[in-house]
């Protein structure tokens, strides 16, 4: 690792060349990654390119501990990207085709690649029958790019119903949103929170949605639905969901009595939760105060809003504390939406 940062920070500051023969002695024992980044800014394309031809011909005995994480697929992969920075992209896309079936992340690689030479009838062909949802996603984002909104839409729902509807809604939702079709996005998520009944992340993003478009109500509706079918009770992983758009519909200081009457109100996980929304108030230092009755467990999000209030060294103090022990760590908090 040492060597690895070495190198980068070699190749960042015009040393280019030092860095590529300095991991050059050093080829069996470093991932690849490294090779490839550093070559480019070195001049020495075509010696990296051998260098990793040579790793395509080895075969894993002890994968991945014989290849540092890098079999013959990412191998390829790693050509790949040597060729297309030479400007033989017909040979990097074949290289990853004939690659592509087992590794995620060539498929990636290879729909990013048709992308960037604006081969959309491959990457139509791609998009259905790539269940990954790579190849849909630079297609809706290379027409999108280009002015055609609806072919991208278009794109998202019928790799959707070729691949079985593994096509990311969310994106599809995030896409017509930001073309001020906000209801439509709506109800594409309404539909997935639907399928996928319970799951937080797909009601968190349809909360956001509800949010954003000015809709706090319809929100919080399906969140009583799905409530009410659970016989009215909502562990706090749910119910933090409603606590903005109840903020947005009936104004913050209902939120935050709302949550803390709920009866995980008081613990640990749900604090950053009640803090968030006195702080989009301006009402920081009440933030702090909800935070500093569990500040061992909540440190970042407290530090962070002492530093927002200009109180660095107080933050630092509470950084540098010992990390509670595992075993006296409150509930994780939900998982939020993909970022991306």
């Amino acid at each position: 690792m040492a060597m690895e940062f070495n190198a980068r920070l070699l190749a960042r500051h015009g040393c280019a060349e030092e860095a590529f023969t300095l991991l050059r002695r050093h080829i069996g024992e470093l991932p690849l990654g490294i090779l490839v980044d550093v070559s480019g800014a070195a001049g020495r394309d075509e010696e990296a390119a051998v260098l990793v031809a040579a790793r395509t011909e080895h075969r894993c005995s002890d994968f991945p501990w014989c290849c540092k994480g890098g079999d013959r697929d990412t191998a390829f992969g790693y050509l790949a990207v040597i060729r297309e920075r030479q400007g033989r992209t017909d040979e990097a896309i074949a290289l990853l085709r004939a690659h592509s079936i087992s590794l995620l992340s060539n498929r990636e690689q290879l729909a990013a690649a048709l992308a960037r030479d604006e081969r959309l009838d491959e990457l139509r062909a791609m998009a259905a029958t790539d269940d990954s949802g790579s190849a849909v996603r630079q297609l809706a984002r290379l027409l999108e790019e280009r002015g055609d909104v609806e072919g991208a839409i278009a794109a998202y729902r019928q790799a959707g119903e070729a691949v079985g509807g593994t096509c990311s809604a969310f994106e599809l939702a995030q896409l017509l949103a930001r073309h001020g079709r906000g209801s439509e996005a709506i109800d594409v998520m309404r539909v997935q929170a639907d399928i996928h009944n319970g799951y937080d992340w797909v009601l968190h993003a349809l909360a956001e949605l509800c949010l954003d478009q000015g809709r706090p109500e319809e929100g919080l509706a399906h969140l009583d639905a799905l409530a009410a079918a659970r016989g009215g009770e909502e562990e706090w992983d749910l119910y933090w969901l409603r606590l903005p758009l109840i903020a947005a519909r009936d104004g913050v200081d209902e939120a935050v009595a709302q949550a803390r009457s709920h009866i995980e109100g008081a613990t640990r996980y749900a604090a950053p939760h009640i803090a968030e929304l006195l702080a989009s108030a301006g009402r920081t230092e009440e933030a702090v105060a909800v935070l500093e009755q569990h500040s061992s467990s909540n440190c970042s999000d407290l530090a962070g809003y002492l530093i927002d209030l200009g109180r660095v060294e107080d933050a630092m103090a509470i950084l540098l504390q010992p990390a509670p022990s595992r075993r006296n760590r409150g509930r994780p908090l939900a998982r939020r939406a993909p970022v991306l």
